[in-house]
């Protein structure tokens, strides 16, 4: 016997947000619970629940879900790190530049107070501040794209910004690096744009 009393409910999901399918569940008494069904999170909360209470469960619900998934795809070793960089390289440079862009080395570094990356395009080598450990991973490949775009440009001129801004939230990621800066009175005042994006190319 079906443990579905109603018919699935799609919440209209915001921006590039997946579609959230609440299905009510006559077994259920209490507790909701969610899991990842392809392009959408399917929430199934018991029959009966009151509206508001239940809208509240299921965005929270969905959020610690989303959180989680975050976590697991952020980049935490150099294997992983430079696995993400030949991955953004293959989709965002190859094609452009065509060729093979690709590192000698991506670390995590303590040392980088006042900016997020650095690149010495002489010696392939990118370094992210490990200040980025907990960012959302996207943020993160925006910051590493910036810098394996100097691989291809040392410099910050026309072609270099193109390639560095391909990424689909590079944009959103730049203004989620001003904002935590400004919020943890980080020291950007000559770091431009991006906050610490626009002086890190290492020349030695």
């Amino acid at each position: 016997m079906a443990d579905t009393t109603a018919s699935p409910r799609t919440a209209s999901p915001p921006d590039d947000a997946p579609r959230i399918i609440v299905r009510r569940s006559a077994r259920r008494r209490r507790t909701l619970a969610a899991r990842r069904e392809g392009d959408a999170i399917l929430v199934m909360v018991p029959d009966g629940m009151d509206p508001e209470i239940e809208s509240r469960q299921v965005h929270a619900l969905v959020a610690r879900l989303l959180k989680r998934e975050e976590i697991s795809s952020r980049p935490s070793d150099p294997g992983e790190l430079e696995r993400r960089a030949a991955d953004l390289a293959l989709r965002y440079l190859d094609p452009v530049v065509g060729s093979r862009v690709r590192p000698s080395s991506v670390l995590w570094v303590s040392n980088q107070h006042h900016r997020w990356g650095s690149c010495t395009p002489s010696t392939g080598r990118i370094r992210l501040s490990d200040t980025m450990q907990d960012f959302p991973a996207w943020v993160v490949d925006h910051v590493l794209l910036h810098e394996l775009a100097h691989l291809v440009e040392p410099n910050h001129g026309a072609r270099f910004k193109s390639l560095a801004k391909s990424h689909p939230r590079a944009l959103e990621a730049e203004g989620f690096l001003i904002g935590w800066s400004w919020a943890n009175r980080r020291d950007h005042a000559d770091d431009g744009a991006a906050g610490g994006l626009e002086d890190d190319v290492d020349q030695g």
